[in-house]
């Protein structure tokens, strides 16, 4: 035990030297370049999101580079400091952000192209449509956009959220990533920026109350053509392959797609700061600063609750399962494995967004509840089966003792079986427990806050990839640690055969 909690803390401050200390390695070659030539990039490799059109960009404008996927720009950013891409391409708006607050990160001119930016609609939802366009013209002839603008896309801090007053009508539900500094992020602990404050503008324009679903970037499109939100925007280029999916407004921002190369830092005037200061500043500027340390604190505990809950409903549907595989009928065996054989095929994430997008819908339920169903259904294929196995460890001459004793067939399970493969499947079916926790990872598709979430929306706010990632990392060991230990613990004082050897 103790060696357990010597690895924990080793690994802990290895992950914190390595966050304090950094590793940036300097930019690639391209870092030279003044000026985007598509004729400079060939063979070289540039950071696409997951999600956008940026691959499509770079195959269209620079098809001589490599597109590489990334889940976020804060992702692409960190690779392209550490050599492993040459270049990154966003949007130019949050691209200045982020140069900004990167030093040596430096946006090639000219843009790679010029693209117009929309809201996206639902195909069928045309009176919403037509809204939503009457809105941005009245804005944008009042000057409320321009303050918009000025607000939200200036380099400088952002102001705060102007107090807009809410409609009373019905519910508008409106879909945004979180992750894109100046347009849609987290700033106190709440969402902010220029798509967050249009669509609090537009709620009061049409006089509705706004329902806010926070989701991946690249789920956005899938829950506005499901139905399950109404509009989204998390600045969405407008191009004609995505007008074939799904509508778009008006363009409500025009700007391009660039390029950004990284040059690593010459000024050597001053000494570079130590691992406390480094340490001491990474902690406050992440944590600290607008109460980061909550969105973390509130990840956790999304993740825990999926995680206790979805467990409960996989013991439940794992003795079903067990029961049908188990069963004398051909006919519900064949059932059981079915059920196995999908569940068990099915990767966990691409299972979580059928349920939403597809089953659910068209359903206003919680997307927690939808995760605590997705993982409870795939959850109860291994239980189930982990079950199963433990109970036929269970020597049958056993059985018929009890049975010959006068015990009935339920009575003997459940004196002589039960009992037995309880103890054999415990260390397993804890095992499964803390993997469904370590899961829980990616329910950051739909529209759920986890840890990992968090992690996510501190990043792009700091511009810092190491610790953030880090410090989820460790919460995540610590929380994991502790289940261990809390299900030796139980082991230990449940087994019979452990008490009589201390003894």
């Amino acid at each position: 035990m103790k060696s357990r909690y010597i690895s924990i803390i080793f690994t802990a401050f290895i992950m914190l030297f390595v966050t304090a200390c950094g590793g940036n390695n300097g930019g690639a070659d391209s870092g030279r370049l003044t000026q985007f030539r598509a004729e400079d990039w060939d063979g070289m490799k540039i950071s696409a999101i997951t999600g956008g059109v940026y691959d499509k960009i770079i195959l269209d404008n620079i098809p001589g580079a490599e597109p590489v996927y990334f889940y976020s720009l804060s992702d692409g950013i960190e690779a392209l400091k550490n050599s492993r891409i040459d270049a990154v391409i966003e949007d130019d708006a949050a691209l200045r952000l982020h140069v900004a607050n990167n030093p040596g990160l430096r946006m090639l001119e000219p843009f790679v192209t010029i693209d117009e930016y929309g809201v996206a609609v639902a195909k069928s939802n045309d009176e919403l449509l037509a809204e939503l366009n009457e809105f941005i013209a009245q804005i944008k002839s009042d000057g409320t956009y321009d303050d918009m603008l000025k607000r939200w896309l200036d380099t400088a801090e952002q102001t705060p959220m102007p107090d807009i007053p809410v409609g009373t009508g019905e519910t508008l539900r409106f879909g945004t990533s979180g992750i894109v500094d100046g347009f849609t992020f987290y700033k106190d602990g709440t969402l902010a920026g220029f798509d967050i404050e249009f669509a609090y503008r537009f709620a009061s324009f049409a006089d509705k109350r706004l329902d806010i679903s926070m989701m991946d970037h690249g789920a956005l499109i899938i829950a506005v053509q499901s139905g399950k939100i109404d509009f989204a925007a998390t600045l969405f280029t407008i191009t004609e392959e995505r007008k074939q999916a799904i509508n778009f407004t008006d363009p409500y921002y025009i700007g391009g797609a660039a390029l950004a190369v990284f040059e690593e830092q010459t000024d050597n005037a001053s000494v570079a700061p130590g691992f406390l200061q480094n340490f001491k500043k990474s902690f406050e500027r992440n944590l600290i600063q607008e109460d980061r340390w909550k969105l973390i604190a509130d990840g956790l505990q999304a993740s825990l609750f999926i995680t206790i809950f979805a467990f409960v409903l996989a013991t439940l549907g794992g003795f079903g399962v067990c029961g049908l595989r188990m069963s004398k009928n051909p006919i519900l065996r064949a059932i059981g494995s079915f059920y196995i054989t999908i569940l068990r095929g099915t990767p966990i994430v691409v299972l979580l967004m059928i349920t939403f997008y597809i089953i659910f819908a068209k359903s206003s339920i919680s997307g927690t509840t939808v995760a605590v169903i997705a993982f409870g259904a795939s959850g109860a294929a291994f239980v189930g089966e982990i079950i199963r196995s433990a109970i036929l460890t269970i020597d049958k001459g056993q059985v018929e003792a009890a049975r010959s004793m006068g015990f009935s067939k339920i009575g003997a399970f459940f004196t002589v079986t039960f009992p037995q493969s309880v103890r054999v499947a415990f260390p397993t079916y804890m095992s499964e427990f803390i993997y469904m926790f370590k899961m829980t990872s990616v329910v950051g598709y739909i529209s759920i806050m986890d840890l990992t979430k968090a992690g996510d929306i501190i990043r792009s706010r700091t511009y810092d990839a190491f610790f953030p990632l880090i410090t989820v990392a460790l919460v995540y060991l610590i929380t994991a640690s502790v289940m261990i230990w809390l299900f030796n613990y139980i082991n230990r004082v449940t087994d019979k055969r452990l008490r009589r050897a201390k003894k």
